[in-house]
């Protein structure tokens, strides 16, 4: 294996998607600003990147949301009239969750079409720096004591393989809507080393319940592999498939990261997301304990 022992220098964010599911909300907001409590989806991920110590952020976007660009930035005049009405803390705080350009880079660039996740990295191509790259699905919101992606960032600089994925394990019963890792002998630690990838299995044929969610460090040599990546089913590029297209080159290992994920790609997902954050802040203890006299709506 010819595995890259740069430095993980660049996040990717592939944020085009147009989050049907929570319409009419993301008519005109992007899901990736949804709020879990008070604080967007997109900036859980810029966080965690932050804490990982990434350089450069690239942001996959699509023309219709340019309302993450102008989240992302600083907005120097919105945060002076927020001073000049004494709301200082706000303001700090606005200040604190932007780019700020004299640490930290963000780049923005296009993805038109949604043709996949595989395109969506290969769109950040020319921008990233030299060296593996993260990729990091907002949708995907990790919560636990360290960050999912500083985690993996640590475990892949020790490591020797080349492709690192996130996982968890799951029910027999759920693993048909995952990516399942083909494992190779027992874990090791936190890491599991597989063979490849199988798709969305049948729950009878999954080779093990290892299940690949939003989290990648993925060596430089991805980009040359997507080039190269014929479309899939319905036309798109698929990560996946280039993720096992470098593994005899550079190997493959799942991450078994120690926080907990929920997928606020749905509503339960992000419902349940944004009562385990609530329940990590004091300020809510109270509202959570309420017991509630709304009737539930008849089935």
């Amino acid at each position: 294996m010819t595995k890259t022992s740069q430095k993980v220098r660049t996040a990717i964010f592939p944020v085009a998607g147009l989050g049907t599911r929570f319409l009419p909300a993301t008519k005109a907001t992007p899901k990736e600003l949804l709020p879990v409590l008070d604080r967007p989806l997109l900036q859980f991920a810029i966080d965690e990147a932050r804490e990982a110590g990434i350089e450069r952020m690239v942001f996959v976007s699509h023309p219709s949301k340019s309302a993450i660009e102008r989240y992302v930035h600083q907005d120097e005049e919105l945060c002076a009239k927020l001073r000049e009405k004494g709301k200082h803390g706000i303001a700090d705080t606005l200040d604190s969750f932007a780019i700020n350009p004299a640490e930290e880079q963000a780049h923005f660039v296009m993805q038109p079409e949604a043709l996949g996740l595989g395109h969506a990295v290969l769109c950040a191509a020319d921008e990233v720096l030299p060296g593996p790259v993260a990729i990091i699905l907002p949708d995907d919101l990790i919560m636990g004591q360290k960050g999912c992606i500083s985690e993996m960032i640590e475990a892949y600089e020790a490591g020797d393989a080349g492709h690192m994925v996130a996982t968890m394990e799951v029910g027999r019963d759920e693993v048909s809507a995952y990516g399942v890792l083909d494992p190779i002998g027992e874990p090791e630690g936190q890491c599991v080393n597989a063979s490849g990838m199988v798709e969305k299995p049948d729950a009878d044929k999954a080779p093990s319940l290892h299940a690949v969610v939003g989290r990648y460090v993925l060596d430089a040599s991805i980009f040359d592999d997507l080039r190269n990546q014929e479309p899939g089913l319905g036309g798109e590029i698929q990560l996946t498939d280039a993720i096992a297209k470098g593994i005899e080159r550079v190997g493959l290992c799942g991450f078994r990261f120690s926080g907990q994920r929920f997928d606020c790609g749905s509503k339960a997902g992000m419902l349940r997301a944004t009562l385990a954050y609530a329940g990590s802040r004091e300020e809510f203890h109270p509202v959570l304990q309420e017991e509630t006299s709304l009737p539930m709506a008849a089935e």
